[in-house]
C-alpha cells in the first residue's frame, strides 16, 4: 500500500505537465541550439555570408559613390550614407536563401522525419531554425556596420532610434526567413532551395528605394517601390539613423510617409502568413 509520504515524493519528483506554448517555446530553444552548434562547427557558413554585403559596401561606395544622385547631392559621403540602409535591409532578406537551404538539406538527408518521430512541437523545428538564422544574421549585421563605419558611414540620430533601426532589419530578416522555410519544404534540394530563395529577391531588392531615389524611377516603377515592404524598412531606417541626404523629397505615398509603422506592419503581416503557410506545408511534407 502506498503511503502517503511516497505519494508526496512522486509529485515532488514529477514534472509539471507543460502547456502547448511552453512545450512549443522550450522545444524551438533546443533546436535552435542544436542549429548554432552546427553553425559555429562550420565557420565558413558564416564567413562566406560576411562577402557579399562587403563587397556591395565597397562596389557600391567607391564605383557609384560620385555618380548617383540622391537628393540635391552627388558627394559620394552623401551616397555612402544614403545607401547603408539598403545594404543593411538587403543583407537580412538575402538570408532567406539560407534559410531554405538548410531546411531543404535537413528534409533531403532524412532529419525532418528523425524530429518527427520525437515528442516535440510541430512547429518548433522550424522556429528553431528560424531563430537560429535570426542570430546568425544579428552577428552580420554587427560585422557589416563595423566595415560601414571603417568606410566612413556615420549615424546622425540617438542610439535609441539607431537600435530601433537595427531592431526593423532583424524583425524584416525573421519574416523573410519563414518565406525561405516555405521554399525550403516545397523543393527537393538544397541546390533548388537556394536558387528559388533568390530569384525572386532580385527585383524585390532592386526595383526599390535601396540604391537610387525612387523618385527618379518611371511612374510605375516608381509606385511599385513606394509599396514595396522593402522599401518601407529602408526608408525607416535612413529617418532613424539619420541619413536622409540634403534636399531629399520624401514621395507622397503612405509607407513612406509612415515608414517605421509600415515597415513593423509589412513584417508582421509577413511573418504571420508564412509561418502558417510553412508550418500546414511542414505537416503536409513530412506525414
Amino acid at each position: 500500500m502506498t503511503t502517503v509520504q511516497e505519494a508526496a515524493d512522486r509529485r515532488v519528483a514529477a514534472p509539471p505537465p507543460r502547456g502547448a506554448i511552453a512545450q512549443s517555446v522550450s522545444d524551438s530553444l533546443v533546436v535552435a541550439k542544436r542549429n548554432l552548434i552546427r553553425m559555429t562547427r562550420i565557420p565558413e557558413m558564416i564567413i562566406f555570408g560576411l562577402f557579399q554585403p562587403i563587397m556591395f559596401v565597397v562596389l557600391f561606395t567607391y564605383v557609384f559613390g560620385g555618380s548617383i544622385q540622391v537628393g540635391s547631392s552627388i558627394s559620394p559621403q552623401a551616397y555612402r550614407e544614403f545607401l547603408m540602409a539598403g545594404i543593411f535591409a538587403q543583407t537580412v532578406t538575402f538570408a532567406t536563401a539560407g534559410a531554405g537551404a538548410g531546411i531543404a538539406d535537413d528534409m533531403h538527408k532524412g532529419l525532418i522525419d528523425r524530429f518527427r518521430s520525437l515528442p516535440m512541437a510541430r512547429g518548433a523545428v522550424l522556429t528553431g531554425r528560424t531563430l537560429a538564422d535570426l542570430v546568425q544574421t544579428a552577428l552580420t549585421l554587427v560585422v557589416l556596420a563595423v566595415v560601414a563605419l571603417i568606410l566612413g558611414w556615420r549615424v546622425h540620430e540617438n542610439i535609441g532610434k539607431v537600435l530601433l533601426g537595427f531592431l526593423l532589419l532583424l524583425l524584416l530578416g525573421y519574416a523573410f526567413s519563414w518565406i525561405g522555410a516555405l521554399i525550403g519544404l516545397s523543393v527537393r534540394t538544397p541546390e533548388a532551395a537556394t536558387s528559388g530563395g533568390l530569384i525572386w529577391l532580385f527585383p524585390l531588392t532592386f526595383i526599390s528605394n535601396a540604391f537610387v531615389d525612387a523618385n527618379n524611377m518611371p511612374g510605375f516603377l516608381q509606385t511599385i517601390a513606394e509599396w514595396n515592404p522593402f522599401s518601407a524598412t529602408v526608408q525607416a531606417c535612413r529617418e532613424l539613423f539619420g541619413n536622409l541626404p540634403p534636399g531629399f523629397q520624401t514621395p507622397d505615398a503612405w509607407p513612406m510617409q509612415n515608414p517605421v509603422l509600415a515597415s513593423v506592419l509589412w513584417s508582421v503581416l509577413i511573418l504571420v502568413v508564412f509561418r502558417t503557410l510553412a508550418v500546414r506545408k511542414y505537416r503536409s511534407a513530412t506525414v
